[in-house]
């Protein structure tokens, strides 16, 4: 660089050149920090906190690794250090087996007894659509089943099988992003994987979000809600159907079970509810509206289908009128 450029000019150059060589790797930093976290907020903040720090760090940079492991190694630590004093994010079958007990309404935890998942829009990911098998790989990293499982590993664990097993970063890089070993990596991961086969449900074949199959399965779940229709649940959901929201502890499992919870607890009358189409942690899904007593139809927060080929074969809804911005979406829908 020139030496007789003002330090102001340099500095400005200097952000310029860092924001070119860096803020293509946002969106997948965002991604790996969702996949960390569990949050899409906190994995917004966290972002933000990694590219502080590596502007901050830029100077010393001097292409000792690339970019991109350099980015992941700021990103990967930010991510630990804030795990350190949080509890992990949860779903409610997390917490418990399916409920069996007397027929009453499912009941909430009491507020901050649990910190639970959040969604995470595919807006917010989204990679490049002329590849697309980046676009699966991306999708499969980011089904919530993995993602709440991933809660259940250690920090150090977890970061080390998503950054081997989902990233495809080596052993020896792996071991330079954490400040570690390889060996300590290869252990680490050999324990991870054994716990996550302990903890992962069994694999299915999920439909894409673009299959017109798994977009049926979504309208009829949103047709079902806006009509009050019993009967329509009961043919988009698969006969071995869960269904669980936040923050009820309590979730169902078996179809039946889950159209009477919602037939008998949620549906209420025609036009009580509003659904718009959306997709979310690489899966079909929906924001939710509610009416109220003023007529007018507010944030009410989203729900996420597992679509197979089969029928719809869970349901998660997050109680939280925050995610319907979130999602792009306003908070009041006009009547």
């Amino acid at each position: 660089m020139r030496s007789d450029l003002t330090p102001d000019l340099r500095t400005a150059l200097d952000r310029d050149r860092f924001t070119v060589e860096t803020e293509r790797f946002r969106r997948e930093l965002l991604a790996h920090c969702y996949r960390m976290v569990g949050s899409a907020h906190d994995a917004e903040d966290l972002v933000q906190e990694s590219y502080l720090r590596a502007w901050r760090s830029y100077a010393g940079f001097e292409g000792r690794a690339s970019i991109r492991s350099w980015l992941y190694k700021i990103a990967t630590n930010v991510c630990l250090t804030a795990l350190e004093p949080r509890p992990i994010r949860m779903l409610p079958s997390g917490l418990t087996g399916p409920y069996d007990g007397p027929d009453r309404p499912p009941a909430p935890v009491a507020p901050g007894e649990v910190s639970w998942l959040e969604p995470l829009p595919d807006a917010w990911i989204a990679p490049a659509a002329d590849d697309p098998a980046a676009v699966v790989v991306v999708r499969e990293s980011l089904r919530l089943a993995l993602v709440a499982s991933l809660q259940h590993l250690p920090s150090r664990q977890r970061a080390i099988l998503i950054l081997r097993e989902v990233l495809a970063f080596s052993a020896a890089e792996t071991a330079e992003i954490l400040g570690t070993t390889t060996a300590a990596v290869k252990s680490g991961l050999q324990r991870a994987r054994a716990r996550l086969d302990e903890l992962k449900p069994e694999p299915e074949e999920l439909l894409e979000p673009a299959d017109h199959r798994a977009r049926a399965l979504l309208d009829g779940y949103i047709a079902a809600f806006e009509r009050s229709d019993v009967g329509l649940l009961e043919q988009v959901l698969r006969a071995d159907a869960t269904l669980e929201a936040t923050p009820f502890r309590e979730w169902q499992a078996g179809r039946a079970m889950c159209v009477h919870v919602l037939g008998t607890y949620v549906l209420g009358t025609p036009g009580d509810w509003r659904m718009l189409a959306t997709t979310a942690n690489g899966q079909p899904a929906a924001v939710v509206y509610h009416r109220h007593a003023d007529g007018a139809l507010r944030a009410d927060g989203a729900v996420v289908l597992a679509p197979t080929a089969t029928g719809i074969s869970r349901v998660i809804k997050f109680h939280d009128p925050v995610l319907v911005a979130t999602f792009g979406f306003p908070d009041v829908l006009a009547h």
